[in-house]
């Protein structure tokens, strides 16, 4: 990062927080010698709480296929991480990035390392992720279910291989505390699931490699935690994972400490992290998966080990889970909002699995399933294993007797008629005072046809490397919103960090067909945008734009289209087609007038039309782009008109 970047963020940050990193940087420093201490351990090793077979006979036989596929595919060495096919995991060069072809320092102290610099280690997310050992947790549940040795006994030779090529405080994987905490997380179940295998204990609890890395984990975890304007996903993964590791290897003098104190901070930060509504205050929805997940993992590790967790952490959890039961459309797939990176607290299933579903199956389990959730189709594996731990988790709370359509902390509102759901953002422009992973998106909209993308949200793609692909995908025109003055509504002063954030109001909401909001971003101008969906012979979602205030300027409408759906745009007129299960669907879409109309498809220069399904992989998709000038008072009215036939069944 340039100079400027750290005086921008050192302006996000309040005198508590500087006084912290300041001790921070002074404890990096004398951490040099850290890598040479040994742990002390306590005599009595044995590991507790492993599935039974009758939790392992409970998983069903598609979820044992689903899973089997992805490990076979990973004993023969490949995966794909974040779009980049890899055939070279038998034997892994643990700081190598395919994506670049570089390689990352491995023998440099590690708080010495410009991991941010892509020229210095490559993509540092293509390094970090095989090293969260996830890919472990799968193989180890292989071994779990089909008592296999041959999938343990790769487990033992990837968890050697990582132990030796990353002793402590050398190399890039000693760095960021939300990738220890994780590695974590995926040790206590590796260890967990490979129970049954008769050299577990020779691998883990009587192996002082092993015992020496999980102590160098929790105690750089209790030394550098999260702080301030970074107590986001990264804190709760911290704490998860610390929490886990000091329960499941209550090994060390230094555990009990380690514990009560990650447990304590679980309870504050997942507080601290989620709306009272039970949305995640970081406004993306893939960290709200994440930080669910995660906090499950500890809680149940604890309660697991008779630890009493409190009733604020389950409470937590349960309005996540109801939160996620009620914004999930159809095909249970969530809002895509604000950044994504295919981040997972622990991964135990196939790649067909929704993680979705899985967590709302596993909330019936904690916590019972109320009447209006969603039908899910069950069966996958993770549900078992952590029932296994914990089940009928009582919390004493009220809770939602329908299914909600508007988070008014969070300024999300679902608009839904039969198979059609609209999403609606009049929200904060993300969390804490840097709002590292949102975007510029207020007052945009998503819709979806019976799970199809028709009004998209384009996605993430990536963080670091590529900035005029990270500007892209988190500006004002990459979302179904309107830009003024060819300009963000909020002001971005790097990849994740925003230096002014655009406040919105929402006017109307709460009705199932009508919302409004405003923001200011643009002040003196402001934005106002009203859209109702109406059900006639087909379904009708208008869409009322309006400037007030402020001078004549350019302006920019964009609806960015799914990647399924065609386009045809004739004048102020689009036809959109698609097909769902087969079948063909098409909708009208009337486009303002007072606008000058085009459509884009996969360029460059400057990017426009493109769709991100997930971190590291964009596609084209078509983009619709009206223009003009526009000054105080003017209206614009977008009108998408859904052929009959669209809207049935209800969900």
């Amino acid at each position: 990062m340039d100079p400027s970047w750290y005086l921008r963020r050192l302006s996000r940050m309040g005198p508590a927080e500087i006084a912290g990193r300041v001790t921070d940087v002074v404890r990096k420093r004398q951490w040099r010698g850290v890598a040479s201490e040994q742990a002390t351990w306590l005599p009595d090793r044995r590991f507790a709480s492993v599935p039974g077979d009758e939790v392992l006979a409970a998983v069903s036989g598609e979820a044992v296929k689903d899973l089997l596929v992805k490990a076979d595919r990973l004993m023969d060495g490949r995966a794909e991480y974040f779009g980049v096919e890899r055939d070279d995991l038998v034997d892994p060069d643990w700081s190598y990035d395919p994506k670049t072809g570089r390689r990352a320092p491995s023998d440099v102290y590690s708080f010495d390392i410009q991991y941010r610099s892509e020229d210095a280690v490559g993509d540092i997310k293509q390094i970090w992720e095989p090293s969260r050992h996830q890919h472990l947790t799968v193989l180890a549940a292989a071994y779990a279910l089909t008592g296999e040795d041959r999938y343990a006994e790769r487990v033992a030779a990837h968890l050697k291989s990582w132990w030796a090529a990353n002793p402590p405080m050398r190399g890039v994987h000693w760095v960021s505390g939300i990738e220890l905490g994780i590695r974590l997380l995926s040790w206590v179940w590796v260890r967990r699931l490979l129970d049954g295998w008769a050299q577990a204990p020779a691998l883990f609890d009587d192996n002082p490699v092993a015992l020496n890395q999980i102590w160098h984990h929790q105690r750089w975890l209790a030394a550098f935690p999260s702080r301030g304007s970074s107590a986001n996903n990264h804190v709760i993964a911290e704490d998860a994972g610390q929490l886990a590791a000091a329960c499941a290897f209550a090994w060390f003098p230094e555990s009990a400490q380690w514990r009560d104190t990650a447990l304590a901070s679980l309870d504050k930060m997942l507080r601290h992290n989620t709306f009272e509504s039970g949305l995640n205050r970081e406004l993306a929805t893939e960290y709200h998966g994440l930080v669910l997940e995660l906090g499950l993992a500890g809680a149940l590790e604890a309660k697991a080990a008779g630890v009493a967790v409190p009733e604020s952490t389950w409470l937590v959890l349960l309005r996540m889970t109801d939160a996620l039961a009620s914004i999930v459309d159809n095909r249970l797939r969530p809002p895509r909002q604000g950044d994504a990176d295919d981040g997972f607290g622990l991964i135990v299933d196939g790649d067909e699995t929704s993680r979705w579903a899985s967590l709302i199956d596993t909330g019936s389990v904690l916590f019972g399933r109320l009447d209006w959730w969603p039908e899910t189709p069950g069966g996958d594996v993770r549900t078992p294993l952590f029932s296994a731990l914990a089940k009928d988790i009582p919390v004493r709370s009220r809770r939602p007797v329908r299914r909600r359509d508007d988070f008014a902390d969070a300024g999300m509102t679902i608009l839904r008629d039969g198979r059609i759901w609209c999403r609606c953002d009049g929200g904060p422009h993300g969390f804490l005072s840097i709002a590292a992973h949102a975007h510029a998106d207020a007052l945009s909209v998503e819709v979806r046809h019976d799970g199809v993308d028709i009004l998209a949200d384009p996605g993430t793609y990536c963080y670091h490397g590529e900035p005029k692909w990270r500007s892209y995908f988190r500006s004002t025109a990459g979302h179904n919103t309107l830009e003024l003055s060819r300009a963000d509504q909020s002001v971005s002063g790097g990849p994740f960090l925003w230096t002014k954030h655009a406040v919105t109001t929402v006017i109307a909401a709460g009705t199932p067909s009508r919302w409004s909001a405003e923001h200011d971003g643009y002040a003196p101008s402001v934005h106002r945008r009203s859209v109702e969906l109406e059900g006639m012979d087909g379904t009708v979602l208008r869409i009322l734009d309006e400037v007030r205030g402020g001078e004549a300027q350019h302006c920019r409408l964009a609806f960015h289209l799914g990647p399924l759906v065609e386009v045809s745009l004739s004048g102020g007129t689009a036809t959109l087609s698609w097909t769902v299960d087969g079948e063909a669907r098409t909708a009208s879409f009337e486009l303002p007038p007072e606008l000058d109309w085009s459509a884009h498809r996969g360029e460059t220069t400057p990017p426009m039309g493109w769709y991100s399904a997930g971190f590291g992989r964009r596609e084209p998709s078509w983009t619709l782009l009206g223009s003009g000038t526009v000054a105080d008072g003017a209206t614009f009215t977008s009108v998408l008109t859904f052929e009959p036939g669209n809207e049935d069944p209800p969900l």
